[in-house]
């Protein structure tokens, strides 16, 4: 459930505003209304900051040698400096590098002489031009323009030539240009740039088991930063002598952390006034659930989506489906285990500490995964016939592998059944969307509007199987009774869906949008017929699971033992972060756009982040 908040704002002298600061970010209840501000003292923080991020970028790269472990000891500071200057010599380097073989490159065919000899003789009178032409330019000089030059031809090959040419320039064309250094300069300079990269390298690698340090006071500059931003956000009162000068901040608390700031305000003689917050007031979102729909936060946080404070909280539902969603996607028994497999040892190596959130979801999303595949026996896409039997006893029939599998219409039959299903859940979820809007509407007529919403869900839920489920082996009748659901479900969303205390404005605001309300039952027809989305998928992982299975089969009776199981690891595994990234796209979407948009949530929430110590966030 959304946790319900209180505005409040506190009165400091201002003299006393870090301390008052301090003693309130130790309170860690208190939500402040963000401002954009600037400060000397924040824009070094953040310049400390970005430097920091950029040291750990650059010794992330590098990974601790085996037996060697993370050391958080030392001063941060000096090892960002420390870091970001040997990061900088080498940038150079490797420019000064990549020029030294491009140098190369370029006067190699020229062999290892010394440019300061030609550039002596030059300075004694002794002016000498070197000349790399193109054989058919050459031709066109010798004949032309340059039969005047003394001309001393060093070397030549398929394609050009190398002049020597005393006294003045060939007409036409530019002379080589004089190297700085000999071939054997470069190659010394080279082997010396290779050297000092060698040993920074080193440095850089040996730096990194002390990253913790600088990750460490990470942690201290975020605190800075939120501190400094909150302080520099707060409003001075203006034309007040200086001892008697005021500031106040404004936030957002829980309405039963309150308490707990009143006696804060009394111990430390702050001014309070809190009330409830106002319409245009950007409320942040606390969320409060039991354990199990808890689990679903990991996800959540990760997609960042927070509804908003007058929204509704579907974490339960949303937990619901997508464990439905994921078990249907990967589909296979085998994979659920090999999931549930990691998910316990992950659990058992942290248990000392406290198993993460995230793991006790992978734990329930991959018994997810199993049961869908017992259901339908779908282990690792192993030809049922194959599989023992007691595997294909524990399935069931009108959704298993084993029926399809005895012929082409058991096939045709089973499809149908799990299509007949995932519009089923259609009905089931965004029906659940519509009741929760009923719910929510007693009293009002738009309680009229989410029930003609419903009604369209109906209605339409028999249009789709008609039209899309139905076939040879099975027909499925269109019931008249689904125009009525669907006509009268329209009339009552186009008089009622808007309405704000008067029927007349709710049916003029129909009129005026009214493209847009037609098309929503185009809009349950589609989203019914997104749900199909789960079976196409699931059958595609199946599909891959059964084509590698095929591949690796012969290889595995023979001398290619091992290829044959590189082939299977690689092929699954992929098949593995494939349906990871369908769940991610498809079972997410399914809560987030079509169950959300019956809902009219828009997860347009700000989260609740109480200004407070990091590890108490």
């Amino acid at each position: 459930m959304i946790v319900p908040m209180k505005k409040v704002s506190l009165v400091v002298m201002d003299k006393d505003r870090e301390i008052a600061l301090e003693r309130l970010r130790e309170l860690g209840v208190v939500h402040p209304e963000r401002r954009n501000v600037t400060s000397d003292v924040l824009a070094k923080l953040l310049e400390r900051k970005a430097r920091a991020e950029t040291a750990l970028g650059v010794l992330r790269s590098y990974t601790l040698p085996k037996g060697m472990e993370q050391s958080g000891e030392g001063d941060g500071e000096a090892l960002v400096v420390r870091v970001l200057n040997l990061a900088d010599e080498r940038k150079i380097l490797q420019e000064q590098l990549a020029w030294n073989v491009k140098e190369q490159s370029r006067i190699e065919k020229w062999g290892n002489f010394d440019p300061r000899l030609v550039k002596e003789l030059g300075e004694q009178g002794i002016v000498l031009f070197l000349y790399e032409l193109p054989l058919r330019t050459w031709e066109i000089l010798s004949g032309g323009e340059a039969r005047d030059h003394r001309v001393i031809i060093l070397s030549r090959n398929k394609t050009s030539v190398f002049l020597l040419v005393p006294e003045r320039e060939l007409p036409g064309v530019s002379p080589f240009v004089l190297p700085e250094h000999s071939l054997a300069e470069l190659a010394r300079i080279r082997g010396e740039i290779q050297d000092r990269l060698g040993a920074i390298e080193k440095e850089l690698g040996s730096l990194a088991a002390r990253k913790g340090s600088i990750e460490a006071g990470q942690k201290v500059l975020l605190e800075g930063i939120d501190f400094e931003t909150v302080r520099a956000g707060m409003e001075v009162a203006k034309d007040i002598p200086v001892d008697l000068t005021v500031s106040w901040i404004s936030g957002f608390i829980p309405r039963d952390d309150l308490g707990l700031l009143k006696r804060a305000a009394a111990e430390n003689n702050w001014a309070l006034i809190a009330g409830d917050p106002g319409p245009d007031d950007v409320v942040p979102t606390k969320l409060k659930n039991n354990r199990l729909v808890s689990l679903i936060y990991p996800l959540t946080d990760f997609l960042e989506t927070v509804p908003g404070y007058n929204e509704v909280d579907i974490s339960g539902w949303f937990l619901l489906f997508f464990c439905i969603f994921f078990g249907m996607i990967f589909g296979d028994a085998g994979y659920g285990l090999l999931l549930m497999l990691i998910g316990i040892i992950g659990a058992v190596k942290s248990s000392k500490k406290g198993v993460p959130a995230g793991l006790k979801m992978l734990l329930l999303l991959s018994f997810s995964n199993l049961v869908w595949g017992v259901i339908t026996c779908t282990w690792f896409g192993i030809d049922t016939a194959k599989l023992p039997a007691v595997l294909r006893l524990i399935s069931i029939p009108p959704i298993s592998n084993v029926t399809a599998a005895l012929s082409a219409e058991s096939k045709a039959l089973v499809d149908q059944n799990l299509q007949i299903f995932c519009f089923s859940l259609a009905l089931l979820q965004l029906g659940i969307a519509h009741i929760k809007g009923m719910a929510r509407n007693i009293g009002s007529l738009k309680f009229f509007g989410e029930l003609g919403s419903l009604a369209m869900l109906a209605g339409m839920f028999n249009v789709v199987l008609s039209l899309v489920v139905s076939n040879s082996y099975r027909r499925i009748p269109f019931l008249p009774l689904s125009l009525y659901l669907i006509a009268g479900g329209f009339l009552l969303a186009f008089v009622f869906a808007g309405y704000e205390g008067s029927i007349v404005k709710s049916i003029v605001s129909s009129l005026k949008n009214i493209i847009s309300v037609v098309l929503g039952i185009t809009n349950v027809f589609s989203d019914i017929m997104s749900y199909i989305r789960l079976w196409a998928v699931g059958l595609a992982g199946a599909s891959i699971s059964a084509t590698v299975n095929t591949m690796a089969g012969p290889l595995l009776g023979n001398f290619l033992v091992f290829l044959g199981i590189i082939l299977l690891v690689f092929g699954h595994s992929l098949n593995v972060i494939l349906n990871v990234l369908s769940v991610l796209v498809h079972g997410v979407r399914l809560n987030t756009l079509e169950f959300s948009g019956h809902l009219g949530l828009t997860w347009s929430g700000t989260a609740y982040r109480p200004f407070s110590k990091t590890d108490k966030k």
